[in-house]
């Protein structure tokens, strides 16, 4: 199976970014992709709350993911839409959900983002996801072009979750994300490897990448991605890297690779109870 990663550097305008978004979808199609993944955040990044108060909207009437709805039907191809930031349902939040999109345009399941990145890694850079996002409570495994645990960026700090979803039968862990520069380059591949060999899968991780364009926020400097969307096999081997720039990232999988990992390893069987500390 073929697969396409859209790696992005969206700026704050929902309406701007939608372009460049559906044109690499359609490249990617074009290569004969049958999954293809945008990162997290497709529609926009912003660090200002009241401009996304302003132009976020209910997943009902989100103009991105009805376009990019019309994007999987027009390829035939499954589509996940690592994530979008919408307006929640009650108490003032937003979240933060994934989509997956099948062929024929229907959304054949969601995610909500579980872990919030509160983190101070410096003086001059923290993030406080919580205090405008509200975290989702389940975990998702959809049924695609083959299994596939559904996750979102920080998510990745916590192995439990991809564990659960590869007992439950994923062949395919998703990790759409916007990492930092800085833990990006500290982190982001070796946490990926490790997730794809301790559950014996394929890991997909389409990235946003650079600068991002805040022109309607405030002097803050903008926030930057790391890039660098991977997808990696179920031993370890890093197949694709989508470098720092925008576009496409493409490789294939095998998908019998994800029984011969689990065979040769099978450590998802071997789970021992104990006792905390």
């Amino acid at each position: 199976m073929k697969v396409a990663l859209v790696q992005l550097c969206v700026s704050d305008d929902p309406a701007a970014n939608l372009p460049q978004t559906s044109d690499l979808i359609r490249e990617a199609a074009a290569s004969g992709a049958r999954l293809i993944a945008t990162p997290e955040c497709t529609n926009m990044i912003s660090p200002s709350r009241e401009h996304q108060r302003a132009v976020l909207r209910n997943e009902a009437d989100d103009p991105t993911l009805a376009a990019l709805r019309d994007e999987a039907r027009a390829a035939g191809a499954w589509l996940l839409i690592g994530s979008l930031a919408l307006k929640g349902d009650a108490g003032g939040r937003f979240v933060n959900r994934s989509f997956l999109i099948a062929p024929d345009g229907a959304i054949a399941a969601r995610y909500d983002k579980i872990h919030m990145f509160d983190v101070t890694i410096s003086e001059s850079e923290s993030y406080r996801e919580s205090a405008a996002y509200q975290p989702g409570d389940r975990a998702v495994l959809a049924q695609g072009p083959a299994p596939l645990g559904m996750t979102i960026c920080y998510d990745l700090r916590f192995p439990a979750l991809y564990r659960a979803l590869a007992q439950a039968g994923a062949a395919i862990l998703a990790v759409p994300s916007a990492f930092s520069q800085t833990t990006g380059a500290a982190h982001w591949h070796a946490l990926l490897r490790a997730r794809a060999i301790e559950n014996g899968a394929f890991v997909i991780a389409p990235a946003q990448t650079g600068a991002h364009p805040a022109p309607h926020a405030d002097e803050r400097a903008p926030r930057r991605s790391y890039g660098h969307s991977l997808i990696v096999s179920p031993w370890g081997e890093v197949l694709a890297d989508a470098g720092t720039e925008p576009g496409i990232a493409i490789a294939q999988l095998d998908l019998a690779e994800v029984d011969a990992a689990r065979s040769r390893i099978p450590s998802l069987t071997h789970d021992r109870s104990f006792a905390a500390p």
